[in-house]
């Protein structure tokens, strides 16, 4: 996501450099064999510590510099100052180095081809500016609601549909939550509340309470969704005080996170998910189609078993949302179809995700069926 702020108590990271100063000198070799360390510390300095450039990236996995031609005079490409690199060392030790096809590498790497303008892509291209009906609301489908939590984020994947979100302009900041929970209680249809972003669990255990409470005290609130790429890239992000304020909560508490590729779960991200599990919070996975990382059925096979052999459940497989810069990741909807066939094939019913798009106005996600034909390439 874009850069976010702070508030004056500090509670609330963002990944500005304003507010999470690098202050890490990278090792010399960054491989999955240095993983056990890196975990050793804390998320927020995680955080401090993670990748800002796509040339530290590609010096950190082993690549040759971009090109001086396609580079600025700062050293980086022009879509970086529209949407800064953003990676956690704990994601990019599982990058094989050397290798720029590595399919974790690709989804934060910043490229040239994000530069290309594509006809059909747009900055907002799930409507969410149209779905906005108070500050750091976004209320699209029946009895749901989502809250903008925070617009900092633990990873900025090249294809996030929200890379162009204004957040300055349109959702609750800082410690001002206050228009969400107004909007929630003066609307007793919704009975269950999405906290996304950014990624709420870039926020601290003691704010995220502070809002979880508030959200409790709302009576007609049932359920409370928690949408996040963090127990991914920064597995310690699960912290025990986490899972047990989760687990003590009065609404039912879902975890959403997002893997996109088996090379994702690390056996720290499995153990720090089966915390959660154990301690009865249930966890869905949701990832995106795209081309280079896992547009091949034995990819998603093999990362739907290991979802399932560890208790969590594939939930969406998302056609790629059509976000400006996001073109050269898009895989058609044909191929996406037969990929879904050969996980029917190969998985019991309950390990294969729903392929579904997410279209500007509709009142859910739409399946892609086989009979369902979609105008995407």
């Amino acid at each position: 996501m874009r850069n976010g702020s702070t508030n004056q108590s500090g509670k609330i990271l963002a990944t500005s450099e304003e507010f999470v100063p690098t202050a890490f000198h990278l090792p010399s070799e960054l491989s999955a064999s240095a993983l056990p360390d890196l975990e050793s510390v804390s998320w927020q300095v995680a955080m401090k510590r993670a990748i800002r450039s796509g040339s530290e990236l590609r010096k950190a996995v082993g690549l040759p510099p971009d090109s001086a031609e396609v580079m600025g005079a700062d050293g980086k490409l022009a879509c970086e100052h529209d949407f800064q690199t953003f990676a956690p060392l704990e994601f990019v030790a599982r990058i094989q180095p050397g290798n720029p096809d590595d399919p974790l590498l690709k989804q934060v790497l910043p490229v040239v081809d994000e530069q290309v303008e594509q006809a059909g892509f747009a900055a907002d291209p799930v409507g969410d500016l149209n779905a906005l009906v108070s500050p750091g609301v976004l209320h699209k489908y029946e009895g749901r609601a989502l809250i903008l939590t925070t617009s900092a984020c633990g990873i900025h994947c090249r294809y996030c549909f929200r890379r162009e979100f204004p957040y300055r302009e349109t959702g609750s900041r800082q410690d001002d939550w206050l228009p969400s929970l107004n909007y929630l209680q003066n609307h007793p249809e919704v009975e269950e509340v999405i906290l996304s972003g950014g990624d709420p669990l870039t926020t601290s255990d003691e704010k995220l309470s502070e809002l979880i409470l508030a959200i409790e005290n709302i009576p007609h609130l049932k359920r409370l969704r928690i949408h996040s790429r963090m127990p991914i890239v920064i597995p310690q992000r699960i912290t025990p005080e986490l899972v047990k304020r989760l687990s003590s909560s009065r609404l039912a508490v879902w975890m959403v996170i997002h893997a996109n590729h088996p090379q994702e779960l690390s056996e720290s991200v499995i153990s720090r998910l089966g915390n959660m599990i154990d301690a009865g919070i249930p966890v869905l996975n949701q990832a995106v189609l795209l081309r280079g990382v896992n547009d091949q059925a034995e990819i998603l096979i093999d990362l739907c078993r290991c979802l399932v052999n560890h208790r969590i459940q594939p939930y969406y497989l998302h056609q790629l949302d059509r976000v400006r810069g996001a073109a050269h990741f898009e895989v058609p909807v044909e191929t996406g179809r037969k990929i879904i066939e050969s996980l029917r094939a190969a998985l019991p019913g309950f390990a294969v995700p729903q392929y579904v798009v997410e279209e500007p106005g509709a009142k859910s996600k739409s399946p892609i069926l086989d009979t369902h034909c979609n105008d995407n390439p």
